[in-house]
């Protein structure tokens, strides 16, 4: 199972958010509330989570509900690994 500190890590990575990261738990808001995630963010964030855990995003799975928060883009990531 991948831990939710190493999806934040990801995601401040990915969108470069520095110490703003820490502030993030499982319930803070990702799309319309970090404005750094926009849609090519969402296809760089996907690439590189798709790298770092041997994962695949299937076309009809990416939603905005996936990217709603980070809890929810963390529960998308362990379910998907849970598969492989």
């Amino acid at each position: 199972m991948v831990a939710l500190d190493d999806i934040k890590r990801t995601v401040a990575e990915v969108l470069q958010l520095g110490s703003r990261i820490d502030g993030f738990d499982s319930d803070t808001t990702l799309l319309g509330n970090v404005q750094e995630l926009d849609s090519l963010a969402v296809v760089n964030l996907m690439t590189s989570l798709e790298e770092q855990y041997d994962i695949y995003f299937d076309d009809d799975e990416v939603n905005a509900d996936v990217f709603e928060s980070l809890g929810s883009l963390h529960a998308f990531v362990t379910m998907k690994m849970s598969q492989s």
